[in-house]
């Protein structure tokens, strides 16, 4: 069925680390060859054998408006001929900032960046030079990317594989501290021990790399006291929740005034972009006018900037929000009472929020890592697996999200839904 895919995947193999440029992609944690994919528009993607399958996973979020938006492509095409890259400002990068800063209250100034592993690496060493502090915290099973001293105790593709951390990373004793999600008290407990030496708790709002984990009653409004005693500052890490579930971030929704917040996936609009932004006085501690380096050849790349220019605007002008969070809704209540119909024996929870979610093999409500491990990975496989036999692209790991994007029409969430009552 997939014999054009197993070709590219062997030949990958021979000039690419394990046939992928990340991880998860390789099908590790499922089994099988990787698909590889040609094209894609609107819900929909082909894959080299020339199968159409309704995508779930977005390239891992940004799609919010589907694959190849008009619109999107336009705007891409109209900045790639006047120009690829120049290293030198551009009036659209400054109108961008400033639609960002508009929509993000938070955000008094921000720094357009190349992806969010850039973003939150920066956020980092900016919070550990305003404070003149080094330990973090940071919530076991949380992933903000690849750089070193976040890959510990992460998420994401780490946990995917089955590893902790990477090799390579050497990270000092106590540098990094790792309480559970959800655990107040063990912030607490930590802030009681060591406030004086924490520069940042960073924290997914919306847990998104042990799957879907939203936050227990209370959670985040911890974070934020706790930060303020100690006087650490609070990086809210937005790269999936940002202009997720509404035109601005999921703090801002949520009343909660983080110090720091990064963006990504979304305001890229399927292009390499993120930012940093925060409160003027710590962004201020940024190089040109700030004693914490930040540079990129391609920061506030223009191409990119367009991409993600036009997909802010157009949620903003479309307001698709409600339409999507209706869509998850109908997809949870659908999924209710389903154990016995399409899993057989297996524990069965679907964990939603607005147009994301995780389909847990196991008891739920997920409220942690510990609770997203315990549940069943080879049932999760199979059920992957029986979907991509039936037309349907989910994310190829129990520890990742699946979203639900504008382009996604009723009949394709009903086939969704038969689908998973035929297995």
């Amino acid at each position: 069925m997939n014999s054009q895919s197993a070709r590219y995947f062997s030949r990958a193999q021979k000039v690419i680390p394990g046939g992928v440029n990340s991880p998860v992609r390789a099908f590790n944690a499922v089994g099988g060859d990787p698909l590889y994919v040609v094209k894609g528009h609107g819900p929909r993607i082909t894959t080299a054998d020339g199968r159409e399958l309704i995508d779930f996973c977005g390239s891992w979020g940004p799609l919010i408006l589907g694959h190849a938006r008009e619109e999107v492509v336009e705007a891409v095409a109209k900045a790639a001929r006047d120009g690829m890259t120049f290293g030198i400002n551009t009036p659209r990068e400054v109108e961008f900032a400033e639609l960002l800063c508009s929509l993000v209250p938070v955000m008094d100034q921000v720094r357009l960046v190349n992806s969010g592993t850039e973003a939150v690496m920066t956020a980092l060493r900016l919070a550990r030079g305003f404070t003149g502090r080094r330990r973090i915290i940071k919530f076991d099973g949380g992933y903000h990317g690849h750089s070193d001293g976040l890959l510990v105790g992460a998420g994401s593709g780490l946990l995917t594989g089955g590893i902790s951390s990477s090799a390579g990373v050497y990270v000092d004793e106590g540098d990094v501290f790792l309480p559970a999600y959800n655990d107040k008290q063990a912030v607490s407990d930590l802030i009681d021990a060591y406030g004086d030496e924490v520069a940042a708790i960073i924290v997914e709002p919306v847990a998104g790399n042990m799957g879907l984990v939203p936050p227990v009653d209370g959670f985040l409004e911890h974070l934020r006291a706790e930060a303020d005693r100690c006087g650490a500052l609070l990086i809210f890490d937005e790269v999936i929740t940002g202009f997720r579930f509404g035109p601005t971030t999921y703090g801002e929704q949520v009343g909660i005034t983080s110090d720091l917040t990064t963006l990504g996936k979304i305001i890229g609009g399927g292009m390499p972009l993120a930012a940093l932004g925060g409160r003027k006085e710590v962004m201020q501690r940024l190089a040109p006018v700030g004693d914490v380096y930040q540079a990129g050849t391609l920061s506030g790349n223009p191409v990119a900037v367009a991409a993600g220019m036009k997909t802010v605007e157009l949620l903003v002008e479309e307001n698709p929000y409600d339409q999507i969070s209706n869509v998850g809704k109908k997809l949870a209540e659908s999924f209710q009472g389903l154990e016995t119909n399409c899993v057989g024996a297996h524990n069965f929870y679907l964990s939603q929020l607005g147009g994301v979610f995780t389909p847990f093999f196991g008891r739920g409500p997920i409220r942690n890592l510990a609770e997203a491990k315990a549940c069943d990975t080879k049932a999760h496989a199979a059920f992957f697996h029986a979907m991509l036999d039936r037309g349907f692209y989910l994310p190829p790991s129990q520890f990742e999200c699946a979203f639900i994007s504008a382009a996604h029409t009723d009949a394709d969430i009903e086939a969704f839904i038969s689908a998973v009552q035929d297995i």
